[in-house]
């Protein structure tokens, strides 16, 4: 991961208004839509579980909940991603995981993210029902087959094994190269 952080690093580092130049390029209007950021991830012939999982993405970055990615949604989003705090991030990955906005996590809903997140990345190292096994088997000490926020963080926290995966699990990088690859390649046409 080095490689990507160094290069990402870089980038947010740049002076705001080039940034700011970038993003109206790739987005004139100022707002990203769902189906623009499906189009700068080049999401054809990706899995349903994949294309949930970048909507569940979304709708997390749009923090005002407008349909929209505005400019600082998107320089607070990755941001969060490249330089949040530990309880920061586990907040988002809870806000990721429950789906049906229950205040709660089942393995189902934790399995179909992690399930997305392979479809994406192409990487299918270990099965999604074993890491969903691992992480309930240490930080579900209630055995209900659900975590509330409370549960998730201090387990994570807890467990240092399942922080390090999650945060292997969840790391964005190379979805944020994705989209900062695109606009550079628009920008030279």
């Amino acid at each position: 991961m080095g490689a990507h952080s160094s290069n990402l690093d870089d980038i947010l580092e740049e002076d705001m208004h080039h940034w700011y130049t970038k993003f109206m390029k790739e987005s004139p209007s100022g707002l990203i839509t769902l189906f623009e950021l499906k189009t700068m991830l080049e999401m054809n012939g990706m899995t349903e579980e994949a294309s949930s999982y970048v909507d569940q993405v979304f709708f997390t970055f749009d923090m005002d909940g407008d349909g929209y990615i505005d400019f600082v949604e998107y320089i607070a989003a990755i941001s969060l991603l490249l330089k949040g705090e530990i309880n920061q991030k586990l907040k988002w990955y809870f806000k990721l995981f429950d789906q049906d906005g229950n205040g709660k996590i089942d393995k189902e809903e934790m399995e179909t993210i992690f399930k997305a997140i392979q479809d994406i990345t192409r990487s299918y190292d270990i099965p999604p029902e074993e890491i969903v096994t691992l992480i309930y088997d240490r930080i579900d000490v209630n055995r209900e087959g659900e975590l509330t926020l409370e549960e998730f963080i201090s387990g994570a926290r807890e467990h240092p094994d399942i922080m390090e995966m999650l945060g292997k699990m969840m790391d964005l990088t190379n979805v944020l190269e994705i989209i900062i690859r695109g606009q550079q390649r628009k920008g030279l046409n």
